[in-house]
Protein backbone atom coordinates (compact mmCIF):
# COMPACT_ATOMS: atom_id res chain seq x y z
CA UNK A 1 0.00 0.00 0.00
CA UNK A 2 1.27 3.27 -0.91
CA UNK A 3 1.74 6.38 1.60
CA UNK A 4 -0.69 8.16 -0.86
CA UNK A 5 -3.15 5.32 -0.20
CA UNK A 6 -3.24 5.57 2.96
CA UNK A 7 -3.76 9.36 3.27
CA UNK A 8 -6.85 8.99 0.94
CA UNK A 9 -8.07 5.94 3.37
CA UNK A 10 -7.27 7.89 6.47
CA UNK A 11 -8.58 11.04 5.69
CA UNK A 12 -11.71 9.56 4.62
CA UNK A 13 -12.62 7.55 8.14
CA UNK A 14 -11.37 10.49 9.78
CA UNK A 15 -13.62 12.53 7.99
CA UNK A 16 -16.98 10.45 8.33
CA UNK A 17 -15.77 9.39 12.02
CA UNK A 18 -15.01 12.80 13.18
CA UNK A 19 -17.64 14.75 11.21
CA UNK A 20 -14.97 17.35 9.87
CA UNK A 21 -14.12 18.53 6.66
CA UNK A 22 -11.47 16.68 4.67
CA UNK A 23 -9.79 19.83 3.56
CA UNK A 24 -9.38 20.42 6.99
CA UNK A 25 -6.87 17.14 7.27
CA UNK A 26 -3.46 18.69 6.26
CA UNK A 27 -0.65 16.78 6.90
CA UNK A 28 1.22 19.94 8.98
CA UNK A 29 -2.41 20.20 10.85
CA UNK A 30 -2.52 19.21 14.77
CA UNK A 31 -4.36 15.70 14.71
CA UNK A 32 -6.10 16.09 18.18
CA UNK A 33 -6.67 19.64 17.35
CA UNK A 34 -8.20 19.57 14.37
CA UNK A 35 -10.36 16.15 14.99
CA UNK A 36 -11.18 17.49 18.55
CA UNK A 37 -10.02 14.11 20.22
CA UNK A 38 -10.78 13.40 24.12
CA UNK A 39 -9.13 10.11 25.51
CA UNK A 40 -12.68 8.35 24.10
CA UNK A 41 -12.08 8.94 20.87
CA UNK A 42 -8.78 7.94 20.86
CA UNK A 43 -10.26 4.44 21.51
CA UNK A 44 -12.82 5.35 18.52
CA UNK A 45 -9.59 6.07 16.40
CA UNK A 46 -7.44 2.83 17.27
CA UNK A 47 -10.42 0.72 16.45
CA UNK A 48 -11.18 2.56 13.04
CA UNK A 49 -7.49 2.04 12.23
CA UNK A 50 -7.64 -1.81 12.91
CA UNK A 51 -10.68 -1.80 10.96
CA UNK A 52 -9.32 -0.35 7.81
CA UNK A 53 -5.47 -1.37 7.88
CA UNK A 54 -5.89 -4.91 9.98
CA UNK A 55 -2.88 -2.94 12.54
CA UNK A 56 -3.05 -2.96 16.16
CA UNK A 57 -2.41 0.63 17.80
CA UNK A 58 -1.53 0.97 21.51
CA UNK A 59 -0.82 4.23 23.79
CA UNK A 60 2.69 3.76 23.42
CA UNK A 61 2.46 4.79 19.67
CA UNK A 62 0.95 7.52 20.10
CA UNK A 63 3.86 9.22 22.17
CA UNK A 64 5.28 11.44 19.86
CA UNK A 65 2.28 11.90 17.34
CA UNK A 66 1.02 15.25 17.00
CA UNK A 67 0.14 16.48 12.90
CA UNK A 68 -1.76 14.16 10.59
CA UNK A 69 1.67 13.85 9.17
CA UNK A 70 2.96 11.66 12.28
CA UNK A 71 -0.52 10.00 12.06
CA UNK A 72 0.29 8.63 8.07
CA UNK A 73 3.99 7.56 8.84
CA UNK A 74 2.82 5.53 11.65
CA UNK A 75 0.29 3.94 10.58
CA UNK A 76 2.59 3.16 7.15
CA UNK A 77 5.13 1.74 9.80
CA UNK A 78 2.53 -0.76 11.24
CA UNK A 79 1.79 -1.88 8.22
CA UNK A 80 5.10 -2.52 6.93
CA UNK A 81 5.37 -4.43 10.31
Amino acid sequence: MTKEEIIEITNGFLSEEFEVDIDTLRPEAILKDTLGLDSLDYVDLVVTVQSHFGVKLGEADFVGISTFEDFYRLIERKIAQ
